[in-house]
């Protein structure tokens, strides 16, 4: 071999922008690849939002009929609540959806002994979803008043790219549970349906310049059209007829009982369960799972700030993202929704991987949630996708994530003791901590803190038990206080790469990216 030339040997250059993507968040793609992206977008939050309804429905005592209404709220929700983000909030290309961060707060609440009590299963989960309407509602105006009162700028002003690599890949990572143990629930379904999609994604796309649209922009739709027709096949000739009750749950096509559940017509509305009830426990438990939503949610809209290819995301403006997903929370709870709106991860990561980062894109999937939401047998018969095939599409979407996260350490002096300490203890016990707590509690039926204080255990718990969470206390706190102050630091930290992005007026591309719409920046003007 020819000996390696010097030239060669220059590390590569850092990049502001993300360069990888062929339509940025402000030039939108053809309308066929418009629409069919969007409509992509739109079939990859179908499936976290049937997971979410699948899980707390029947804890509540609902039944299909209940799980159906359930499911068109989220998906009405989720439509309004990203078209607002995408109008007024950050304004970056990210689905707002429910989030598996307001699970255990939303478990905590059905299991609760005044719940538990009640005979008729109708009555119970009506009187849940009232308590959950409430808690939702003050957890919202705590997430609003950070948003909106610049309390959420100043956190995000003292945020290096050190501090934000552990958070943001652990927002993507910290999922793992959520994805291949998903997949072997109905291995002959998710196993093809992940093959299929690397296959077509990253290879196919490459291979076959004529089919690049097929396989690179619409890889997802493909695989999930070709393994529900191999899913249905199953089905219908009697692969699980004589298979356990799990089994048979996850991997045929005829078990959801969403489609018999579902009206034809029908209009969320506010209320729709009753009024709210507000109780002090419970209104402490969501208020918790919304603290803990709003750093992924910061993570995730890195992520999408990264792949959309804009600019990192000024602190003001952030801020103001932070507020309009507490109104979200707000709405949530008004409809009754189970859970309160985050961003999508799933969705980041579908931006990297049809390379499509356009804001219209998203907000034509919005328009898609809000018609298969009014018209329920329509989206009903989605939402009948076997679980398992969500699962396969999640190891790679949120794969796509974490890679974000780890790219943002080209910002970073990663030969320096200081850099290895912060950024491998934070990603390690980020993982490790919330795993321990997850273990004591599937043992136990409780977790590690189990005072005689409810509200206290279970707000120590959830906060504990997010893998993004606690890697963003550690890495925080550690790059703001180990060395602070040393010249060399703030290079080494990355600082002088984002010192730009903290005043929306330092560089001319905020304006082009994040500015408001109708000329609300001059009412309402970013800082």
């Amino acid at each position: 071999m020819s000996p390696v030339k010097a030239e060669d040997l220059v590390p590569h250059p850092v990049k502001e922008q993300f360069a990888g993507v062929d339509y940025c968040i402000t030039s939108p793609p053809p309308w066929l690849t418009t629409v069919l992206v969007a409509f992509q977008h739109y079939l990859v939050m179908l499936g976290t939002t049937v997971l979410i309804a699948t899980i707390l429905v029947p804890l509540m005592g609902g039944g299909h009929a209940e799980k159906a209404i359930v499911i068109q709220t989220i998906l009405f929700l989720a439509g309004i609540n990203t078209l607002l983000q995408v109008h007024f909030g950050t304004r970056l290309p990210a689905v707002m959806a429910g989030s598996y961060t307001y699970i255990y707060a939303t478990t905590a609440i059905a299991l609760s002994p005044r719940y538990l009590i009640i005979i008729d299963p109708l009555e119970r989960f009506v009187f849940t979803m009232r308590s959950l309407q409430g808690a939702l509602i003050i957890a919202g105006v705590f997430q609003a008043v950070i948003g909106f009162f610049g309390i959420w700028r100043v956190f995000i002003r003292f945020l290096s790219p050190l501090a934000a690599a552990p958070f943001v890949t652990l927002s993507g990572l910290g999922l793992f549970y959520f994805t291949f143990p998903g997949v072997a629930k109905c291995i002959e379904v998710g196993l093809p349906a992940l093959v299929l999609l690397v296959l077509f994604a990253e290879y196919a796309a490459h291979f076959f310049v004529k089919g690049s649209f097929v396989f690179g922009r619409c890889a997802v739709l493909v695989t999930i059209v070709i393994v529900w027709v191999y899913a249905e096949i199953l089905t219908a000739a009697g692969a699980y007829n004589e298979r356990g009750p799990v089994t048979q749950f996850s991997c045929r096509t005829d078990r959801a009982g969403i489609i018999q559940g579902s009206p034809w017509v029908r209009f969320p509305y506010p209320f729709q369960w009753g009024y709210p009830i507000f109780c002090f426990q419970d209104c402490l438990a969501m208020m918790a799972a919304a603290f803990v939503s709003l750093v992924e949610s910061t993570g995730t809209l890195i992520v999408v700030s990264r792949y959309s290819g804009a600019t990192f995301c000024p602190p003001s403006v952030f801020s103001r993202g932070i507020g309009w997903e507490g109104i979200s929370i707000i709405l949530d709870g008004m409809c009754g929704t189970l859970t309160g709106t985050a961003a999508s991860v799933e969705n980041a990561g579908l931006l990297a991987l049809t390379r499509v980062g356009s804001r219209r894109v998203i907000k034509i999937s919005a328009l898609f949630m809000i018609f298969f939401s009014l018209f329920g047998k329509f989206g009903a018969l989605l939402a009948s996708i076997p679980l398992p095939l969500f699962s396969a599409l999640y190891c790679v979407l949120f794969a796509y994530s974490v890679g974000a996260g780890i790219s943002l350490l080209q910002y970073c002096n990663l030969n320096t003791l200081r850099t290895k300490f912060i950024l491998s203890i934070s990603l390690f016990l980020g993982l490790s901590i919330p795993q321990y707590f997850r273990i004591y509690e599937m043992f136990f039926g409780f977790g590690p803190v189990h005072t005689h204080s409810v509200a206290f255990n279970v707000i120590v718990n959830i906060i504990f038990s997010s893998p993004a969470t606690v890697a963003a206390i550690l890495a925080y706190l550690l790059d703001c206080t180990h060395l602070y102050w040393d010249a060399s630091v703030r290079k080494d930290r990355g600082w002088h790469w984002w010192e730009k992005f903290k005043s929306y007026r330092h560089d001319s591309r905020s304006e082009e990216f994040y500015a408001l719409p109708y000329g609300l920046s001059k009412y309402f003007p970013s800082f």
